[in-house]
């Protein structure tokens, strides 16, 4: 049980991964346990070991009943119990909860919205996984109400920064285009894999700061995560988008 003095439960203070398990391996775990450390420098916290993170999320995915499964392993580092107020205890003892769940595999493309809430793209929470989540949880919850299935975030700026739960990629010309992560963008594992993958086969990338015009000169957009892999996108905006790409991709 997470006390109700936990920082992570009452301030939002703290990280969290969110990694694939697909019949007990654990994908692009490396990468995922180096952004935790990169998140925990930034703000400040100790990071976990990794020996222990890995003997949680084995252990989490047995417990749940998911070691043969495709499922989401969550990794949450908290600041741990503190005093009332924002200030951190001295001594920080910081809580680890692993959990695992259902993660099936999306089916179909997705049909997207441009979401009224904006990123602020200086906020060290857009760059790095945060508890602190409520603007894509309301982006999310606005898509939905729409009938669509995510939404697109644009930062303060007003350029495109990705969608409520993945990174946004997409087709133009000859050249595919992706949010900078100065957009204020989290730097997402499938998001790396896939500029890499696209730069080795001799692709263009482009990161860019683009206004949502750009999407409605794309021939092709697709997202990223760690959970859905490549998503093709189908409409946004109730406009059809005339590619889809993530067979090539993956």
């Amino acid at each position: 049980m997470i006390p109700d003095d936990d920082r992570g439960f009452t301030l939002g203070d703290g990280l969290f991964e969110t990694v694939l398990a697909e019949k007990g391996v654990l994908a692009d775990w490396d990468a995922h346990v180096a952004r935790l450390a990169a998140g925990c420098a930034a703000l400040g916290l100790p990071a976990p070991k990794a020996a222990v993170l890995r003997a949680r999320a084995d252990k989490a995915l047995i417990t749940a009943g998911f070691a043969k499964a495709r499922a989401a392993v969550r990794l949450t580092w908290t600041a741990g119990s503190g005093d009332r107020g924002l200030d951190r205890p001295t001594e920080l003892k910081p809580r680890l909860v692993v959990t695992a769940a259902p993660a099936p595999a999306p089916k179909g493309p997705a049909r997207l919205i441009t979401a009224s809430v904006r990123r602020n793209e200086h906020s060290l929470s857009s760059r790095h996984k945060t508890l602190n989540s409520l603007d894509n949880v309301l982006a999310r919850r606005e898509a939905l109400q729409t009938g669509a299935d995510e939404a697109v975030m644009l930062n303060l700026a007003g350029r495109l920064a990705c969608a409520a739960a993945a990174n946004l990629f997409w087709l133009e010309g000859e050249a595919f285009f992706t949010p900078a992560l100065s957009c204020g963008v989290l730097a997402g594992t499938i998001r790396a894999r896939v500029i890499a993958g696209l730069t080795a086969s001799g692709r263009e990338v482009r990161e860019v700061a683009a206004p949502p015009e750009a999407l409605v000169r794309a021939k092709a957009i697709f997202l990223t995560n760690s959970l859905i892999g490549v998503r093709d996108v189908s409409e946004i905006d109730g406009r059809p988008v005339p590619l889809q790409v993530s067979s090539l991709l993956r």
